[in-house]
């Protein structure tokens, strides 16, 4: 969300101002070859972040290697369907590329028709502008109604992107990881480290800087509350020899049809991130873990 150079407003997107930006260019490139390097070829952008320079950074280190860039439309908040043509051939000239591997639509909108969204994207793939469809922050009822329009046109819906981790674990009970699981689409995990909360990097007192210090897992007493699940976390992955970052990563990794997509900011944390790669969590491992963090299930 952080990479690229933005201009104007975009400098001061909510991303930024919560994450703050990338060190610059060299380290986005560092993390993009440490992915590479670690056998991680899938990478999310979307026209919305750094006003479009995150998918222009992309597809400059993108270029010529093979890699599955998934992005998404729309580019604003108050876009409309008829916008959608215009959003696609602007994220295919940032990208520098003819095809994307996976479009995905950002956010569900009362001013955007799901049902006729979904044949402009499914015109996209007949076009071969586009070879998957998935969507965004879709509830289970609005998951059906897309799955159910792209069936017509005989296209696969194949992913749906929503929060997801072991604080945030709303899709087990909402009906979306079911609904998932019942039509055959991948649930893609974002802030899977819910906002770095489970890095064990802060604590009671020591909240990080950004505007994320105001989010529920900063605010009044929910790092006291975390705390048992990050030392868990850490319990568990001693015996690895790994993170609790990367053991929370790897909770996700061990389900069923999940793919989380942790952010990286540099060649550090893209290696360390691709470590949850290296290692199983054994079967009693996930279930403490399942029952330590059962009140984040709501």
């Amino acid at each position: 969300m952080t990479w690229g150079a933005p201009s104007g407003r975009s400098r001061w997107g909510p991303a930024k101002l919560a994450y703050g930006g990338t060190p610059g260019p060299e380290e986005e490139r560092r993390a993009f070859e440490a992915s590479l390097s670690a056998g991680v070829d899938l990478f999310d952008t979307a026209a919305m972040y750094s006003g479009g320079a995150s998918e222009r950074r992309l597809g400059k280190l993108a270029e010529g290697k093979q890699v599955v860039i998934a992005t998404k439309f729309p580019p604003g908040w108050l876009s409309k369907t008829e916008s959608f043509g215009e959003a696609l051939e602007q994220s295919l000239a940032r990208l520098q590329r003819s095809t994307i591997d996976l479009y995905q639509h950002h956010f569900p909108s009362r001013r955007i028709s799901t049902p006729a969204l979904m044949g402009l994207m499914a015109d996209a793939v007949e076009a071969g502008k586009v070879r998957a469809i998935g969507v965004s922050n879709y509830s289970a009822a609005q998951l059906r109604i897309a799955h159910g329009a792209l069936a017509q046109r005989g296209i696969p819906l194949a992913s749906n992107q929503v929060e997801y981790s072991l604080l945030h674990r709303a899709p087990e009970e909402n009906g979306v990881l079911d609904a998932c699981r019942e039509l055959g689409i991948t649930l893609i995990a974002y802030q899977p480290l819910a906002m770095g909360a489970l890095t064990g990097t802060y604590r009671p007192g020591d909240r990080p800087k950004g505007i994320r210090r105001l989010s529920r897992y900063y605010r009044g007493d929910g790092l006291k509350k975390m705390q048992p699940v990050v030392a868990l976390l850490r319990e568990i992955g001693e015996g690895y020899s790994r993170t609790p970052a990367q053991v929370a990563l790897r909770w996700l990794i061990e389900k069923e049809s999940i793919l989380p997509i942790p952010g990286a900011k540099n060649g550090k944390q893209a290696a360390s991130n691709a470590e949850a790669l290296s290692f199983s969590l054994a079967g009693r491992e996930i279930e403490a873990l399942d029952h330590t963090t059962t009140a984040w299930r709501r």
